[in-house]
C-alpha cells in the first residue's frame, strides 16, 4: 500500500443495498422505516419506498399519460439512514464477516446476526 493511503472502502461503495429495510435517523422523515428501491452510488444516496415524497410537474406526453402534478420519492443521503436488523428489530451498524465457504456476509454490530440471508 502506498504512503498516505487508507484502508477504508472506496468512497462510492455502500453497505446498504436494494431491498434492505432501513430507518431514517435524521431529517423530516426521522424515525420512519421503509424498503430501499434504488441506490444512487455516484451521489451516495438512496430512494426509499413511500418516504421523502416530493411533487413534480409533468408535461402531458400522450393520451395515456396526462400531465399534472406527480408525487414521487426523492433520494436521501446514505448518512441519514441505518439498516434495520431483523433479529434486534432496531437500527444497527453493519460489520462484515467471511464464512467458511469464503463468501462475505454483512453482520449486525449489535447482535452479531448475519443480515444477508
Amino acid at each position: 500500500m502506498r504512503a498516505g493511503a487508507s484502508k477504508t472502502a472506496h468512497p462510492n461503495t455502500s453497505r446498504i443495498r436494494k431491498n434492505d429495510t432501513v430507518m431514517v435517523i435524521t431529517g423530516r422523515e426521522k424515525g420512519k422505516t421503509g424498503k430501499v428501491l434504488r441506490v444512487v452510488r455516484e451521489k451516495n444516496r438512496v430512494v426509499i419506498e413511500r418516504l421523502h415524497m416530493v411533487k413534480r410537474h409533468q408535461k402531458p406526453r400522450s393520451q395515456q399519460s396526462p400531465g399534472g402534478v406527480v408525487e414521487k420519492e426523492a433520494s436521501i443521503h446514505l448518512s441519514n439512514v441505518m439498516i434495520m436488523c431483523d433479529r434486534c428489530n432496531a437500527p444497527a451498524r453493519i460489520g462484515s464477516r467471511r464464512l467458511e465457504d469464503g463468501s462475505g456476509v454483512r453482520t449486525c454490530r449489535r447482535c452479531g446476526e448475519a443480515i444477508d440471508k
